[in-house]
Protein backbone atom coordinates (compact mmCIF):
# COMPACT_ATOMS: atom_id res chain seq x y z
CA UNK A 1 0.00 0.00 0.00
CA UNK A 2 2.80 2.45 0.83
CA UNK A 3 4.32 1.90 -2.61
CA UNK A 4 1.04 2.86 -4.31
CA UNK A 5 0.81 6.02 -2.21
CA UNK A 6 4.36 7.01 -3.13
CA UNK A 7 3.53 6.80 -6.83
CA UNK A 8 0.17 8.53 -6.49
CA UNK A 9 1.38 11.48 -4.40
CA UNK A 10 3.19 13.34 -7.23
CA UNK A 11 0.21 12.76 -9.54
CA UNK A 12 -2.32 14.14 -7.07
CA UNK A 13 -0.02 17.01 -6.16
CA UNK A 14 0.47 17.94 -9.80
CA UNK A 15 -3.28 17.79 -10.44
CA UNK A 16 -3.87 20.07 -7.45
CA UNK A 17 -1.28 22.54 -8.75
CA UNK A 18 -2.85 22.50 -12.23
CA UNK A 19 -6.36 23.25 -10.96
CA UNK A 20 -5.02 26.06 -8.74
CA UNK A 21 -3.29 27.66 -11.73
CA UNK A 22 -6.49 27.26 -13.76
CA UNK A 23 -8.53 28.89 -10.99
CA UNK A 24 -6.22 31.91 -10.95
CA UNK A 25 -6.36 32.24 -14.74
CA UNK A 26 -10.17 31.92 -14.83
CA UNK A 27 -10.60 34.44 -12.01
CA UNK A 28 -8.38 37.04 -13.69
CA UNK A 29 -10.04 36.55 -17.05
CA UNK A 30 -13.54 36.92 -15.58
CA UNK A 31 -12.47 40.22 -14.00
CA UNK A 32 -10.61 41.42 -17.11
CA UNK A 33 -13.70 40.83 -19.25
CA UNK A 34 -15.97 42.55 -16.71
CA UNK A 35 -18.23 39.53 -16.18
CA UNK A 36 -20.51 39.11 -13.17
CA UNK A 37 -19.85 35.36 -12.92
CA UNK A 38 -18.42 34.24 -9.58
CA UNK A 39 -16.25 31.21 -8.90
CA UNK A 40 -17.84 29.79 -5.75
CA UNK A 41 -15.84 26.76 -4.76
CA UNK A 42 -13.61 23.86 -5.68
CA UNK A 43 -14.68 20.28 -4.97
CA UNK A 44 -11.76 17.93 -5.66
CA UNK A 45 -11.19 18.39 -9.40
CA UNK A 46 -14.34 20.42 -10.03
CA UNK A 47 -14.98 24.15 -10.01
CA UNK A 48 -18.43 25.54 -9.24
CA UNK A 49 -19.53 28.90 -10.63
CA UNK A 50 -22.54 31.16 -10.22
CA UNK A 51 -23.24 32.42 -13.74
CA UNK A 52 -25.89 34.91 -14.85
CA UNK A 53 -27.91 33.31 -17.66
CA UNK A 54 -26.85 35.96 -20.18
CA UNK A 55 -23.17 35.09 -19.55
CA UNK A 56 -23.46 31.29 -19.70
CA UNK A 57 -22.16 30.68 -23.22
CA UNK A 58 -19.36 33.24 -22.85
CA UNK A 59 -18.28 31.73 -19.53
CA UNK A 60 -18.38 28.18 -20.89
CA UNK A 61 -15.95 29.19 -23.64
CA UNK A 62 -13.75 31.20 -21.27
CA UNK A 63 -13.50 28.42 -18.67
CA UNK A 64 -12.74 25.78 -21.31
CA UNK A 65 -10.00 27.93 -22.86
CA UNK A 66 -8.35 28.76 -19.55
CA UNK A 67 -8.57 25.31 -18.00
CA UNK A 68 -7.56 23.31 -21.07
CA UNK A 69 -4.77 25.75 -21.90
CA UNK A 70 -3.40 26.22 -18.40
CA UNK A 71 -0.12 24.40 -19.18
CA UNK A 72 1.55 23.24 -22.37
CA UNK A 73 1.47 19.45 -22.03
CA UNK A 74 2.16 16.66 -24.52
CA UNK A 75 -1.19 15.09 -23.65
CA UNK A 76 -3.96 17.70 -23.93
CA UNK A 77 -6.11 18.47 -20.90
CA UNK A 78 -9.82 18.10 -21.58
CA UNK A 79 -12.63 19.17 -19.29
CA UNK A 80 -16.26 18.16 -18.89
CA UNK A 81 -18.73 20.91 -18.18
CA UNK A 82 -22.30 20.82 -16.93
CA UNK A 83 -24.77 23.58 -16.15
CA UNK A 84 -27.88 23.66 -14.01
CA UNK A 85 -29.87 25.80 -11.63
CA UNK A 86 -28.26 23.92 -8.72
CA UNK A 87 -25.63 21.27 -7.94
CA UNK A 88 -28.09 18.42 -8.43
CA UNK A 89 -29.19 19.61 -11.89
CA UNK A 90 -25.58 20.05 -13.00
CA UNK A 91 -24.77 16.41 -12.23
Amino acid sequence: MAERTAVNTPIQGTAADIIKLAMIRVFHRLRREGLQTRMLLQVHDELVFEVPSDELETVKTLVREEMEGVLPLEVPLKIDMQAGANWSEAH
